[in-house]
């Protein structure tokens, strides 16, 4: 009699027994081929019907607007199809006609004559979000790149389709959550927008300045780092016409559309304008947002680096200064503004940036010396007797703060009208600057309005009026 004998316990999830002839043997080891063949036919069948699943989701797929029924069992097959999927391409044709789901129902809605303009625009901000647009971003990316690698075009066409209708609508989006002040989900919708189209490297500068503006600084931080990675620099040419309908300026990134629009006569006045580079903006904004991680030393690092390539470049010597006066390291501050004076003596820009600055760390004097001097250079520059105004008054709250805490004795009201005077004397030096600016650009409603209240307080009513 032949024994053989194996240990009674589970190794690798199957049971071993003592078994004590030949034919017991022979029966499990059946079983178990019995049990294997039943399990691969199973495992076939859900492969069969899981390619009948994405065959018939491609049907559906290919029909020109799908709504009702037609809807309902695309939806449900997208459901039973995902967990099925075991190949890549079928994973990936799964994930793709799942995120085109939300695409499909706004084909679906958007055409629906029983719905109001108002409907469709509620349905739209419940299908369109965010996390929609970025599922959408990657699912359509991966099937790109899967039929790029088995050399297939089966849905490319299609999606370049979708990108190239659905991009503007998206843009639209985003500067819709842009006005919302909902900064961080902006980002991230042009980030997608960029993802799906890398040719428009300007959403992925959009991206990172909205998400500066959402405090969401890691994934700006990663944006600005991936600007400098492409290269960017903004540089370009705008094209502008005033509108004779609205006489408002549209602008315009090909000079032919604009030409075309003032030949047909709907369009005046054209000009050009361009942008200047950005790069050294960008290299500011990655040592910034390391400062606010308290991440000095990158900071700095990132700068140094910026320097080695630009040395002469002026704006990046006024972004360190920036970075060592967030670190209140004024010896290194004015160090670098000497040496970006020494560099350009006469640039109003730079004096005009350094007059922000002195003034955003209170440094009165030095802010005003420099609105002076930009005046000096050119004196139809509006900005700079705006913030000279703003600098000259910027006293004015610490001395109401003081007025309002005196007391009624015969000392305190002394010493109130002393206060009083001092206004007057502020309020008497911004009045002239703020004159001159409104001036040069009468329709600049700062201006306006801070000239009106200089007026108001001084009791020039007779100006108050003619300023209304």
């Amino acid at each position: 009699m032949l024994k053989l004998c194996f240990p009674n316990k589970f190794f690798g999830g199957i049971a071993f027994v003592n078994y004590h002839n030949k034919q017991q043997l022979n029966n499990t080891i059946m079983k178990i081929k019995q049990i294997i063949i039943a399990s691969t036919l199973l495992v076939s069948v859900a492969s069969f019907s899981q390619k009948d699943e994405l065959k018939a989701l491609k049907k559906l797929y290919a029909k020109e607007v799908l709504k009702g029924e037609d809807l309902a069992e695309y939806k449900s097959l997208v459901t039973k199809v995902a967990p099925l999927a075991t190949e890549e391409g079928d994973k990936v044709y799964a994930e793709f006609y799942k995120i085109m789901t939300p695409v499909l129902d706004i084909n679906a809605f958007s055409q629906d004559a029983t719905l109001t303009p108002l409907q469709i625009q509620m349905k739209m901000a419940k299908t369109v979000t965010p996390k929609t647009i970025s599922d959408l971003s990657k699912g359509l990316i991966a099937t790109l790149d899967y039929e790029k690698k088995v050399g297939k075009k089966i849905q490319t066409d299609d999606i370049n389709e979708t990108i190239s209708q659905f991009k503007p609508m998206l843009l639209n989006y985003a500067v819709y959550l842009g006005k919302e002040e909902k900064q961080k989900e902006a980002s991230e919708v042009l980030y997608s927008i960029y993802q799906l189209d890398k040719k428009d490297a300007d959403n992925l500068y959009y991206a990172a300045s909205y998400a500066v503006n959402g405090k969401d600084y890691e994934n700006s931080l990663k944006y600005y780092r991936e600007l400098k990675a492409i290269n960017y620099s903004g540089e370009k040419t705008l094209y502008f016409a005033k509108n004779k309908a609205t006489g408002l300026e549209d602008n315009y990134t090909k000079k032919e559309d604009r030409d075309n629009l003032v030949k047909l006569g709907t369009h005046s006045n054209p000009r050009e304008e361009k942008e200047p580079s950005k790069k050294a903006e960008i290299t500011k904004n990655i040592a910034l947002i390391l400062v606010e991680l308290d991440r000095k030393d990158e900071a700095k690092a990132a700068l140094a680096e910026a320097r080695k390539e630009n040395p002469d470049d002026v704006n990046l010597i006024t972004y360190e200064a920036d970075i060592y006066l967030k670190m209140n390291d004024t010896e290194n501050y004015k160090r670098l503004i000497n040496e970006a004076l020494a560099k350009s003596p006469n640039d109003k820009v730079l004096l005009f940036n350094l007059g922000v600055t002195s003034g955003n760390a209170n440094q009165l004097e030095e802010a005003e010396k420099y609105y002076k001097r930009v005046i000096e250079i050119d004196p139809k520059y509006t900005d700079a007797y705006l913030n000279l105004s703003d600098i000259i008054l910027k006293p004015d709250s610490k001395i109401v703060k003081e007025m309002n805490s005196l007391g009624v004795s015969a000392k305190e009201q002394k010493q109130y009208e002393v206060l009083k005077a001092e206004r007057q004397k502020l309020f008497n030096r911004a009045m002239p600057i703020l004159e001159k600016a409104h001036e040069l650009d009468p329709t600049n409603e700062i201006v306006k309005s801070n000239l009106k209240s200089v007026y108001s307080f001084l009791e020039l009513n007779d100006k108050v009026k003619a300023m209304n």
